[in-house]
């Protein structure tokens, strides 16, 4: 009788680690209309490892090349998001991206907000990793601004929405309406305020990709694939008028968070969150505001 009471306790109060994150009880992707590829986007390299569907753009890594593609405008603020399928299996050394950048204007010193899934080996699941680079500095030993998850579904599976918001005073990464980071501006010097373009990009980083670099790409398994669908953008071009208002990603229109988008980021961070550089003793956090509270 005991032990069928304690079972019923269990059953009656489930784990705070739930399977899904909390509800963010606000959905900006419903703000926006999917976009056509071909309105918004032009094929960068890789030209033959494209291909696109009734709006869904597949491209493939194989030995040969890989690919990418890029915004036709560039934006000073906005909200930019795909629904992006990855694939499954060994995954080695693999970069499947989705980001903002400026690096063909500054080469050398330039500003880049990243979404990337880093490839993988079997029965290990993606890691999706968000970096901020300013003005060249983010992806060195010394200053680094990487978190990393591990996402509470499979991304092979299913398309799943992937966001970055940008405004003047704050960069935030969404998945499937869910914040997962927050990176606030705080200076000038440690928040990219220079115009960027789209990007999205499958390519061969075996270098570092996958557990610093253990493990590489391995095109016995070739060719990897990833699907984009869903393109969604809203904000100012860098050809709006200087009037030109922010959006904003939750019900504020001065922008920030509400409480329960908190409570969501704060579920993912503390149950799926795997790499935290604020918490990493051979960084310098000086430069890197999101440590400094």
């Amino acid at each position: 009788m005991a032990l069928f009471l304690l079972l019923l306790l269990v059953l009656s109060f489930p784990s705070t680690n739930a399977e899904w994150p909390p509800s963010p009880d606000y959905w900006p992707s419903s703000k926006f209309r999917p976009m056509s590829f071909h309105y918004a986007f032009k094929s960068l390299w890789g030209f033959n490892h494209q291909s696109l569907d009734q709006n869904a753009l597949t491209i493939w890594l194989d030995r040969t090349s890989g690919s990418g593609f890029k915004s036709n405008r560039p934006f000073r603020s906005g909200y930019f998001g795909a629904s992006i399928k990855v694939h499954p299996g060994y995954t080695a050394g693999v970069i499947t991206a989705f980001y903002l950048s400026n690096s063909e204007v500054h080469p050398g010193f330039h500003d880049e907000v990243d979404i990337e899934f880093l490839g993988t080996t079997f029965g290990k699941p993606y890691t999706l990793q968000t970096n901020v680079y300013v003005r060249g500095s983010g992806d060195g030993k010394i200053i680094g601004r990487e978190m990393k998850f591990h996402l509470w579904f499979d991304p092979t599976q299913n398309f799943h929405h992937y966001a970055i918001f940008w405004s003047p005073k704050e960069i935030i990464f969404l998945v499937d309406d869910v914040p997962i980071r927050r990176y606030p501006r705080k200076s000038a010097e440690t928040f990219p305020l220079r115009p960027m373009w789209v990007y999205g990009s499958i390519w061969d980083a075996s270098s570092w990709a996958t557990e610093d670099g253990k493990y590489k790409a391995d095109y016995n398994y070739q060719p990897f694939v990833a699907k984009f669908t869903g393109f969604k953008a809203g904000g100012c071009s860098a050809y709006s008028s200087p009037r030109c208002r922010p959006i904003s990603v939750s019900s504020f229109r001065s922008g920030g968070l509400t409480g329960q988008q908190y409570r969501a980021m704060r579920w993912v961070q503390r149950y799926h969150m795997v790499y935290d550089y604020c918490k990493d003793p051979k960084r310098n956090h000086g430069l890197t505001p999101e440590c400094w509270n």
